[in-house]
């Protein structure tokens, strides 16, 4: 599976979260990969609820969150890689409304901030003064 999030956005929430602590360019590979199962995931879940409703448009009520208070601009994660995301495991001729796009990209970028902070816990905790890879993975253990 590629993944179609940038490095840098990525990056930036991990660092943002990880504080003093320094973070490996694995341990930002790793969290991508995991926001984008994530957001493949809510999508296809989404593109469940639109078909039950006789819709081929995916819209924020489709999703199990709460259209959080976002706009693009004021987001990490850009909205595009994001489309690209939720499109990777629905059928082509499904689309996701604007609205749907940024709360899927406000969730999403929530759910990564969530996992770095766990992470760089999980790094200080060992003695380390650089989140891994390994962080982000044990992180995801201990919460699933």
């Amino acid at each position: 599976m590629s993944v179609e999030l940038p490095f840098a956005p990525v990056d930036a929430v991990i660092r943002r979260e990880a504080g003093d602590l320094r973070v490996s360019a694995d341990a930002a590979e790793e969290l991508a990969r995991r926001i984008q199962r994530r957001g493949a995931e809510l999508a296809r879940e989404a593109a469940e609820r639109a078909t039950e409703s006789g819709r081929k448009t995916l819209m924020v009520e489709d999703f199990p969150f709460e259209d959080p208070e976002a706009d693009a601009d004021s987001l990490t994660l850009p909205v595009a890689p994001v489309d690209r995301i939720a499109r990777l495991d629905i059928p082509d001729e499904y689309r996701v409304s604007m609205d749907a796009r940024v709360a899927l990209a406000a969730h999403l970028e929530a759910f990564a901030a969530d996992a770095a902070e766990g992470a760089a816990v999980l790094a200080e905790h060992a003695g380390r003064r650089t989140v891994q890879a390994e962080d982000v993975e044990t992180y995801f253990r201990l919460v699933e």
